[in-house]
């Protein structure tokens, strides 16, 4: 597949990863000789608020996995971050009145932090999903970067619920690691990994609670710069039908008439609107699929069943015949002649 033109400048705030350069010196690797040899200046994590390309962050983390010779590094970084570390998305998060609209809002607004991955929020009965997943192609050390956040979402869940939150399961979308027991260690929670998402599972009860150190006219306030920020971005539309997409493709709601009912218009509205961009929205759907069928067959031991349940096919044939149509190899082969990455959690 050729067209990646929405997601090749995807870029991330380095808040998010500002605990990178101490989780380095804690073993002992000197964190400017590494950021020179990844071709970064170690200025970039003088101000959160700095921008760093997606692919750049993955690379940087490879490399740090690889010089470290510690195959949790994400989960390091990420089990200092918090609703902080994520900038105005994270303030505006924190003042809400409850933990529901506490999510919906990160999972509205977390692309003015982060452009390279999309969170989820999935209710299913008594059941809360709250995941992440990683939408920009081809990035290293993918399973270490979605590690690290679910650490940090598992510290915004404590933020916003107290000490007594707990979850039910912590899901993993790629291969068990070697040693898990630092995963044991920070969540204290049952692991399940090969799953489709990396998400934590908790109770929908906690959904209801009411943030108790809400401010409403800072809210407010957060809300209006962050409304700012949506009409500066309004003109990048593919850009967020793909992320709009990722989730629906998590959630099974990924038709046409669904997507365009989320932006409130008419499918017809919608692809005018793409269209006008130079894409249909057939062509996004397939770059969506396409990336999250490579990072399946990558980082997972997902059948192909399973991953064509997960994309929404019909059955495992269907799946390998798109995925022959997109990438020009099956999907057995492309899992065969995967080179191995040195951020890789196996």
């Amino acid at each position: 597949m050729r067209a990646k033109r929405a997601f090749d400048e995807a870029v991330v705030r380095v808040g998010g990863a500002a605990a990178i350069p101490a989780v380095l010196r804690d073993h002992r690797v000197d964190p400017a000789e590494l950021l020179a040899e990844a071709g970064i200046s170690p200025s970039l994590f003088d101000d959160p608020d700095n921008m760093i390309p997606f692919v750049s962050l993955g690379r940087l983390v490879a490399i740090c996995v690889a010089r470290t010779g510690c195959s949790h590094f994400g989960l390091l970084v990420g089990q200092q971050g918090g609703p902080a570390s994520l900038g105005l998305v994270g303030f505006l998060v924190q003042h809400s009145p409850d933990v529901e609209t506490a999510l919906r809002t990160l999972v509205r607004y977390l692309h003015h932090h982060d452009r390279g991955a999309v969170p989820t929020l999935v209710i299913n009965g008594n059941s809360a999903l709250f995941g992440y997943a990683i939408y920009q192609p081809a990035v290293e050390a993918a399973e270490q970067i979605a590690d690290g956040a679910i650490a940090v979402a598992f510290n915004i869940m404590r933020r916003l619920c107290g000490p007594g939150w707990q979850a039910s399961e912590v899901l993993f979308a790629h291969r068990e690691p070697p040693d898990i027991s630092p995963f044991r260690r920070f969540f204290q929670s049952p692991l399940r990994f090969d799953a489709e998402h990396n998400a934590l599972v908790f109770p929908a009860e906690w959904l209801t609670r009411p943030l108790a150190a809400a401010d409403p006219d800072l809210r407010r306030l957060l809300q209006k710069q962050i409304d700012e920020l949506e009409a500066r971005t309004a003109g990048d539309f593919p850009h967020q039908v793909q992320r709009v997409l990722r989730t629906a493709l998590l959630t099974h709601g990924a038709a046409a008439t669904e997507v365009a009912a989320l932006f409130s218009m008419h499918v017809r509205t919608l692809n005018r609107h793409l269209r006008a961009c130079g894409t249909t929205f057939q062509q996004l759907s397939d770059e969506v699929r396409f990336e999250i069928a490579r990072q399946m067959l990558d980082d997972s031991t997902m059948t192909l069943s399973e991953i064509a349940a997960a994309l929404a096919y019909a059955d495992a044939s269907a799946f390998s015949r798109a995925f022959s149509r997109w990438s020009g190899v099956t999907p057995g082969r492309w899992r065969v002649r995967r080179p191995a990455s040195p951020g890789g959690g196996s």
